[in-house]
């Protein structure tokens, strides 16, 4: 059996038949910086053909564009952001964000810290992590584009997040993952158990750290862009079982977290998850998740 025949079977024991599909270009509307109306109608008159994106408040599918969305006049004084339509969910799920102190643990490029700041009105604080130097200026030019005036940046491992002395409101957690085929056209090829069982491993201390680092009523969002269960569901079910968190209910856009996973029986509330296969959007899973009382 090829690399790729044997990662195609599992999904399929996941419950998806296998589509080769390249989601479409989407971006996010930086309310803080722009009415949604107003950005809609420049991007429109320039000759951009726009969808909205059902599931989302501030995103839209690039249908056609005479030009790179990535250089428009609306893209350079940050008035949205690109971001993939699924990446666009994990930050949604927080609630009650202005004024609230977030730690963004794997933060570059830094569409999801835009993405906070926004939704915090620019108020608060976000310290957004990364372990990339590269990566980290990034973010960090990305956030200066967006006008973003609440966040402290450090090129720092969020395994050592205790040493911050700091407790949060809000942790997001979109963690380094094996990612999928529909970001890397040679990732069937490029992908093991190994990795994705290494993988795991990484984002389990994660979830470990920042634990402890989250305020009792706090809330921790864990995304990743991959589809291998060992970095998903499997990881959820491990997390309530060892870190005294519960999975909150979501209502978001997905289907519910496998609980069956090639023979073993997950944790029933593992369903409360969310799966998103790929197809208009990249693949993604999302999970919501406090401390039990």
């Amino acid at each position: 059996m090829s690399k790729r025949d044997f990662f195609i079977n599992r999904y399929k024991h996941l419950g998806w038949n296998f589509v080769n599909v390249r989601p479409n270009q989407a971006f996010r509307i930086n309310r803080n910086n722009i009415e949604p109306e107003e950005l809609l109608r420049r991007l429109r008159k320039s000759g951009v053909k726009l969808e909205q994106i059902p599931f989302l408040k501030n995103g839209y599918w690039i249908v056609q564009s005479k030009t790179s969305v990535g250089a428009t006049v609306e893209y350079l004084l940050g008035f949205y952001s690109i971001q993939g339509a699924a990446s666009q969910i994990p930050v949604s799920l927080f609630t009650k964000m202005k004024g609230k102190k977030v730690l963004d643990a794997c933060a570059a490029p830094g569409g999801k810290t835009v993405q906070l700041a926004d939704l915090m009105g620019n108020t608060g604080l976000i310290v957004a992590l990364d372990i990339n130097k590269r990566r980290l200026r990034a973010l960090a030019n990305h956030l200066e584009r967006c006008h973003i005036s609440n966040s402290i940046v450090y090129l720092f491992d969020a395994r050592q997040s205790s040493l911050l002395n700091l407790k949060f409101d809000r942790i997001l957690i979109d963690a380094p993952c094996s990612g999928n085929f529909t970001m890397d056209k040679n990732w069937f090829n490029r992908r093991t158990i190994k990795d994705i069982k290494q993988n795991a491993r990484l984002q389990r201390e994660l979830l470990i750290k920042c634990t402890d680092c989250l305020e009792d009523h706090g809330e921790i969002v864990y995304s990743t862009c991959s589809l291998e269960p060992e970095e998903n569901e499997l990881n959820m079910d491990w997390a309530i079982a060892n870190l005294n968190l519960r999975i909150d209910k979501i209502e978001c856009y997905g289907e519910k977290g496998a609980i069956s996973v090639f023979g073993k029986k997950l944790n029933n509330t593992v369903a409360r998850s969310r799966r998103i296969w790929p197809g208009k959007t990249q693949g993604f899973f999302v999970c919501k998740l406090r401390r039990k009382w």
